[in-house]
């Protein structure tokens, strides 16, 4: 079989993204919203483009991977066809959840994926702001993609139009979609709750374009009328600073690790434990932090 040759749709999309967040501005200007700040859309911008520079190495260490694994172990040749965009769109909707859920409760992948939660502001550039680290290694959650014979085009391109469609959810200027649509598919709505620092909208709603898998693995979270949204971390960061802003974690995870006298389980248990987490048992992760609110707020309650 001839190996496919997909574009880069990425590149191809970028004089969208520019016209689509100079609508949204003057959309929500218009609404009387507040949703851009200069410096913040400046820094979401750069930390974009500095993600598509990176990718040129990163994208290279994943098809040698992909390719290496498809042409050595793979069980099946799935042949590209209708029906096998089909299963790689679920396939890889599949992946991703769980790349994005274990980005939240394991540190070592929150280090890379926190630069996308750093923004105080939620729009479209904010969907630009995407990690430089994280390319090199979160490919791991979709090597079982290539094992199972999908060719490594295939996925790559798959990829792309998964992180496409999440692009246009990040906004205020879209308040719900048809009810239909809110209930099978990820929405600004739903992506919202997922970008908020409240302790109730911690960990949820990690959907890249299926929103069923939330609901199926217990993750799902109605963004709701009376609890409204907080952007940001739990402990924002306050810089602008692109370079900062892709590697702060970084930094102070290896100084959890290997500051102080502690064992080496707890070194390696900061890599593995949720972000929080402190081996004196000082910390608080994000399910201590809901626990405490809802104790708080006993009548607050996620709608189903």
């Amino acid at each position: 079989m001839q190996d496919p040759d997909f574009p880069n749709i990425i590149l191809y999309a970028i004089p969208f993204f520019i016209l689509a967040m100079v609508l949204e501005l003057f959309v929500t200007i218009k609404q009387g919203m507040k949703t851009y700040e200069s410096k913040d859309a400046f820094s979401s911008i750069a930390m974009g483009l500095g993600n598509v520079f990176l990718g040129f190495f990163s994208k290279a260490l994943v098809l040698v991977s992909f390719f290496y694994i498809y042409e050595n172990f793979r069980f099946f040749t799935i042949p590209i066809t209708w029906w096998s965009f089909v299963l790689i769109f679920f396939a890889d909707d599949f992946a991703y959840y769980w790349f994005h859920r274990i980005s939240h409760e394991c540190r070592l992948f929150w280090a890379s994926h926190v630069v996308h939660h750093s923004s105080q502001h939620y729009n479209l550039s904010t969907a630009l702001r995407q990690t430089w680290s994280g390319g090199f290694y979160t490919f791991i959650f979709w090597l079982w993609l290539p094992l199972l014979g999908f060719h490594p085009a295939m996925i790559l391109l798959q990829m792309s139009i998964s992180l496409l469609y999440q692009f246009w959810i990040h906004t205020e200027a879209i308040n719900k979609m048809p009810r239909w649509f809110e209930a099978m598919f990820n929405t600004p709505s739903h992506h919202r709750v997922h970008h908020g620092s409240n302790p109730l909208y911690l960990d949820r709603n990690h959907a890249g374009i299926l929103i069923v898998w939330d609901k199926l693995f217990g993750t799902f979270q109605p963004e709701l009328e009376n609890e409204k949204v907080v952007y940001g971390l739990v402990k924002n960061i306050h810089t602008y600073n692109p370079v900062k802003i892709a590697f702060i974690e970084w930094v102070n995870m290896f100084k959890d690790a290997f500051s102080g006298r502690q064992s080496l389980k707890s070194r390696l248990l900061y890599f593995v434990k949720p972000p929080g987490w402190k081996h004196d048992g000082t910390g608080i992760v994000s399910e201590d932090l809901k626990t405490e609110w809802l104790k708080m707020k006993p009548k607050q309650r996620k709608i189903q």
